[in-house]
């Protein structure tokens, strides 16, 4: 590939509450609505109406949800989230926003499991889990991992074999330089 992405256009994911998605994620996250397209577009064989509202993020990328008008097509489209914490979405923030969301997400009452903070080494994460199920991340990294970041480019196609040839040791020496402390 001779150019990688700019930058994420947006996400997609389907809801079954439009009106709750959009409470989370603009009253109590503070990720403004920024458009909403009401279509019906034949897809699949047939007409299919839809609502899909995008949250605008700060590089002008957007987390978009669909909501179908028609309930044979919300039950075909919009199956539900899987229930874990690894498949998620994770949101780059600074160390004063990610301290402003844990502020909005407790004054909100959403509490664990619902809310987690987990502390990586290299980052810092505060997880919140939406209406629909899906857990997001809002990630603060480490300005320490920085100074290693080119270093761990050159190293990550040997470290992927290393561990898929069932060496498990970690490499995360920020986490585990700290435990050791």
């Amino acid at each position: 590939m001779s150019k990688l992405p700019s930058r994420l256009h947006h996400t997609a994911y389907v809801t079954k509450d439009l009106e709750a998605t959009r409470a989370f994620y603009e009253d109590v996250l503070g990720i403004p609505l920024v458009a909403t397209w009401c279509e019906t577009d034949f897809l699949w064989g047939k007409d299919r109406t839809y609502c899909h509202c995008f949250f605008g993020i700060g590089d002008g990328g957007a987390l978009a949800f669909f909501q179908f008008a028609d309930p044979e097509d919300q039950a075909l489209f919009g199956p539900e989230m899987p229930a874990s914490p690894f498949i998620h979405l994770a949101l780059n923030v600074d160390k004063e926003t990610q301290a402003e969301l844990e502020a909005r997400i407790e004054k909100a009452g959403l509490e664990h499991p619902n809310t987690y903070v987990l502390e990586h080494g290299y980052c810092r994460s505060v997880y919140v889990v939406d209406p629909n199920g899906m857990t997001v991340e809002f990630t603060c990294d480490d300005k320490r991992a920085e100074a290693g970041e080119e270093q761990r480019r050159h190293d990550a196609h040997a470290e992927l074999r290393r561990w898929l040839a069932g060496d498990h040791t970690t490499n995360n020496q920020f986490r585990h330089a700290e435990e050791a402390a």
